[in-house]
């Protein structure tokens, strides 16, 4: 049974920087994606950043050059490195494992936290 863990949500201010992880136990197949997600207030979740089997990392364009997807040694941690943080990134942000589909940031996976809340004020 995979069970996945965030951490390191709060609030900040606007230009902040906050580093998410994601701790995860069982058995992860690492021929899927990882990835971290997250829903605002009254609207869809969206992926956020994701990795593939070969390594090869997504992001959603709003995040591009702020925010930085790594993985610890295997596949037990996950980070979320994010700086110069804007209101709109304000959401609940999930991890994800063991995703498929066209691209790792679709919402295809199996696996999911419970979620760690970011908040961002101007």
């Amino acid at each position: 049974q995979v069970q996945l863990v965030e951490s390191g949500g709060g609030s900040v201010q606007a230009g902040g920087s906050l580093r998410l992880s994601c701790g995860a136990s069982g058995y992860i197949d690492n021929r899927y994606c990882l990835g971290w997600f997250r829903q605002a207030p009254g609207k869809e979740r969206e992926g956020v950043a994701a990795l593939d089997a070969d390594g090869t990392i997504e992001y959603t364009d709003s995040v591009k050059g702020r925010f930085t997807i790594s993985k610890g040694k295997g596949n037990n941690i996950l980070y979320l490195q994010m700086n110069s943080l804007k209101p709109e990134d304000t959401g609940m942000y999930y991890c994800a494992a063991e995703g498929f589909g066209t691209s790792c940031l679709d919402n295809e996976y199996p696996y999911w936290g419970q979620g760690t809340q970011v908040t961002v004020s101007s």
